[in-house]
Parts: C-alpha cells; structure tokens; sequence
C-alpha cells in the first residue's frame, strides 16, 4: 500500500488551515500579507480524507485508485487556490496535505508554527455559529498563537493598506 503524509512536521512560520472555502481563502491572504511584512515562511495545510477529496484523475467507474492519487489531487486543488490568491512572489510558500481529520491534522503541524492562521467558518453546514467547529476546537487546543480571520477581514484590510499607501 502506497504511504501517504499523515502529519507535517514544521520548524517556524505561519501556518494556515485551508479547506477550499471563501473563509480559507480570506485567511490565507490576511496570512501571506503577513508573513511578507515579517519575512515568515507561509505553510499551507489542507488535511483530507477521501471523501473530502477531489477526484482524481485517474478515477474511473469500478475503480477506486491508490490514496496516492487522492493525495496528489488535494495538492493540486490547494496549489490552485494559493495560485488564484495572487500573492506577492516574494512570499514564501509550501503547500502541504495529510490524510487526517482537519483539527488534528494543524494542531501536530502548529506543534512548530509561530502562527497558527484560519478562517472563520469553513465548508461545514453550521449555519449561524460565530466560529466553524474546526476554529473553535484550534482556539482551544493549538500549541501556539491563533488568529482566526472574519469573512471580509481580507478585503477590508487590503483596502485599507491600499489607502495608506496612496496617502503615504
């Protein structure tokens, strides 16, 4: 059986959650925005399981392929997400998936995170809580510090960094 990641292993940076959500990519701006002003590594994490997955491309019907292949089209999908955010090339940033459930999956990474960064409410059906069940359980439980991002924070801060610049 073909060995998939389980756990990431970091040694500094600012660690963001992302699970394909508007939330996440909200996070995942406000995060690389400051991990450019501090000069951190930016780590992007996306833990699934298969039937969060996208489907990869070697699907076919009565066929289920290997979990390196699932692996490999959660990567795929979280790359495209990071590259549609547009974010400043002088960022550095390493996309990383594992086979876990999403709260474990960034406590063991934020073992070694300076910064752990996630979005409010993500793809979960929980209509109306002021934090999605993942957030909530990393505000508690992370080893290191949590910023959770509001849907619009993204937008309201680049705005407001665009108009200091024009001022300046």
């Amino acid at each position: 059986m073909e060995e998939v990641t389980e756990v990431v292993r970091l040694e500094g940076g600012i660690l963001v959650g992302h699970d394909g959500s508007k939330c996440a990519q909200e996070a995942l701006e406000w995060a690389a925005r400051l991990a450019g002003r501090a000069d951190m590594d930016l780590h992007v994490l996306r833990a699934w399981s298969m039937m969060s997955a996208p489907r990869p491309a070697s699907w076919v019907p009565g066929y289920v392929p290997p979990l390196g292949d699932y692996e490999k089209a959660v990567h795929d999908e979280l790359s495209a997400h990071v590259a549609a955010a547009g974010l400043d090339p002088a960022v550095r940033v390493t996309c990383h998936v594992v086979h876990t459930s999403p709260a474990q999956g960034m406590i063991a990474a934020a073992a070694g995170a300076d910064l752990l960064v996630v979005g409010a409410r993500g793809r979960g059906g929980f209509a109306g809580l002021l934090l999605g069940s993942v957030s909530d359980q990393l505000v508690h439980r992370a080893p290191c510090p949590v910023t959770v991002v509001r849907p619009g924070c993204s937008t309201r801060a680049a705005a407001a960094s665009d108009t200091a610049a024009e001022a300046g």
